[in-house]
């Protein structure tokens, strides 16, 4: 799905369009329209505000080290940020999919008029309920998809995460692709368990740098990227799976303390 959506599958992107509807909308019950038109925001201003849609978060967290001074002086506080690292766990992990995304996706795609990302969405779900409601029940399947749906966001959030919210923040400063996607993304250490648990997203800055690129590639032009890094005196960082994870926790736990603060006293 995810080499789908960066058209980096078929080299006729006509067949990238028939893929990218058939994986997301019949295999998974999203919108493709909705996932290109969210990503590909992402990809090409990631980490800046008001330009990528991951990080329009506010009513929920605060993150970085500029969003909480600024929301701190302005008094906002639609949340009690200075706690999000706790509460985190409650509203991140365990609802984006079942919940924001698969709402947001629908309400765009119905106002949008997109009838054919809800035409081959609706064919997931009949074909889910023609399979299990014999096996579960309307109640039992709802609540077993549910279930899954809950799984599959934990990863999702933890993947997508660790390579981008502890990493810098900011207002758009107008950078050059190299250095604005490298203070936006950082990798996470190369092995067999790491490439299979992340989808390969553990090189996340050969993604943003090449995202058409197909991923069972990433660990080829990592050398070359890291060198050009290197070279031109750009950080290039990579971290054990366990410490990108825990800096997820740290960034907001740190961004919680600078709303906090600003609030207080500025």
């Amino acid at each position: 799905q995810h080499d789908l959506g960066h058209l980096s599958v078929f080299k006729r992107s006509r067949w990238n369009h028939i893929g990218q509807r058939f994986i997301i909308g019949h295999l998974k019950g999203a919108s493709a329209m909705w996932w290109n038109h969210r990503h590909f925001q992402h990809h090409a201003k990631p980490n800046i505000f008001s330009k990528d849609p991951d990080i329009n978060m506010v009513k929920v967290l605060v993150v970085g080290t500029v969003q909480p001074v600024e929301y701190g002086i302005k008094k906002i506080k639609f949340m009690p940020y200075h706690h999000q690292h706790k509460y985190f766990f409650l509203v991140g992990p365990p609802l984006i999919i079942p919940i924001v995304f698969h709402i947001q996706a629908m309400y765009i795609t119905i106002t949008r008029k997109n009838w054919e990302d809800l035409a081959w969405a609706l064919t997931f779900y009949i074909r889910y309920l023609l399979c299990f409601v014999p096996l579960y029940g309307v109640l039992g399947s709802l609540a077993f998809i549910t279930f899954v749906r809950f799984l599959e966001s934990h990863w999702f959030v933890w993947v997508t995460q660790m390579n981008h919210l502890p990493m810098d923040i900011d207002h758009e400063k107008h950078q050059d692709w190299l250095s604005m996607q490298l203070q936006a993304t950082c990798n996470v250490e190369q092995s067999a368990f790491n490439d299979w648990f992340s989808g390969h997203l553990n090189f996340q800055i050969e993604h943003h740098l090449f995202p058409t690129m197909p991923r069972h590639n990433y660990h080829k032009v990592a050398p070359l990227v890291k060198a050009l890094c290197e070279k031109h005196g750009i950080v290039y960082q990579k971290k054990s799976l366990t410490t990108a994870i825990v800096d997820v926790f740290w960034s907001l736990k740190n961004s919680g303390e600078l709303w906090l603060d600003a609030y207080l006293h500025k």
